[in-house]
């Protein structure tokens, strides 16, 4: 019998990869969206079925859960921007710290009526925003240092908690992952848009904050097989999913602006204060050792390959809205 799978956050870059994923393997699989979600649910491949829950309902987060009873329930739903989170710390205290509870609460529930459930919860890498120590692995000392942080250490904590309550339970330490299905007001989407903009001849530079800050960047459908293994083998443990390899936004830009065939891009950035986080880690980096030796998990793609990956896709895509712009006949220099 196939496995009956929850995901929740089944909208975002993660959640719809993993769908795809679980639906080729013919999982039963329902996915939670949230109200007023950009997703339609044809957007959702194969049989998926879609639920819009407002995941600050704590009461909708436990009822879906007792309604599907699933046997692998993936907790990927989150307020996910650091950012975002500094804006409405409270709101993002609810989503992700509150709705967590609710879903291991309920899970519980469902294990204590007899039905075993796994559960893999998406926690960050940001629960080691505040260290000094690199690269950082599952014994890092949690020190969080944004309400975005601070909410997925609550997740994180509760989670290892709740496996002494009879939970199966996977934390996925998860490090920035990209894809062309990266959400734009990341700054890794942020880069690659803007590049593929100005390779068209649409604009001519753009704004970035901290140059110097460093993350360890994967390829996101790398990372949604981690947490599919980690389902797979009923994994009661913490997991740091990430390459071991960091780069900085300059990198990034830089790898980004030669997948686009320019070399001198410089004079295409500036740097503006205003967009620098109020506190960032010198180097998030991860040590992945111990899902490599456990479920043999391993990245697929370089760093350039991502960030490649992702240029070629928005300049298609760059390129489509250009051309449907234009008059019949008309033509456009490409810089």
């Amino acid at each position: 019998m196939p496995h009956r799978a929850l995901i929740t956050g089944a909208s975002g870059q993660d959640g719809r990869l993993l769908t795809v994923a679980l639906a080729d393997r013919e999982w039963q699989i329902t996915g939670v969206i949230g109200p007023g979600s950009n997703a339609a649910p044809t957007d959702l491949p194969g049989d998926a079925e879609p639920i819009a829950i407002d995941l600050s309902d704590v009461d909708a987060c436990a009822s879906v859960v007792e309604t599907v009873r699933p046997d692998v329930i993936f907790h990927l739903a989150a307020v996910s921007s650091v950012g975002q989170s500094w804006q409405d710390p409270v709101h993002t205290g609810q989503v992700n710290a509150q709705a967590t509870a609710a879903v291991l609460t309920a899970a519980r529930d469902l294990v204590r009526d007899g039905h075993p459930v796994h559960v893999v919860n998406a926690s960050s890498a940001e629960i080691f925003s505040g260290t000094r120590t690199a690269p950082q692995d599952e014994t890092t000392p949690i020190c969080p240092t944004s309400p975005y942080g601070v909410s997925k250490a609550y997740g994180h904590l509760l989670a290892a908690a709740f496996r002494a309550q009879g939970v199966s339970v996977s934390n996925a330490i998860l490090y920035p992952h990209e894809s062309p299905l990266r959400a734009p007001h990341f700054v890794t989407r942020k880069i690659t848009r803007a590049v593929a903009e100005i390779a068209a001849g649409t604009r001519t530079e753009f704004a970035l904050g901290n140059l110097t800050a460093r993350r360890d960047w994967g390829w996101a459908p790398d990372y949604v097989e981690a947490m599919i293994s980690m389902a797979d083998a009923q994994a009661d443990d913490d997991f740091v999913v990430a390459t071991g390899v960091s780069h900085s936004v300059a990198d990034f830009a830089g790898a980004a602006f030669a997948a686009a065939g320019i070399t001198d891009w410089h004079h295409h950035v500036r740097t503006d204060k205003s967009l620098f986080r109020p506190a960032d880690s010198i180097d998030l980096v991860g040590d992945s050792t111990r899902l490599r030796t456990t479920l043999g998990w391993r990245p697929t793609k370089t760093f350039s390959e991502v960030v490649a990956a992702m240029v070629e896709h928005d300049m298609a895509s760059v390129d489509h809205d250009v051309a449907t712009a234009q008059p019949a006949g008309s033509s456009r220099t490409v810089a």
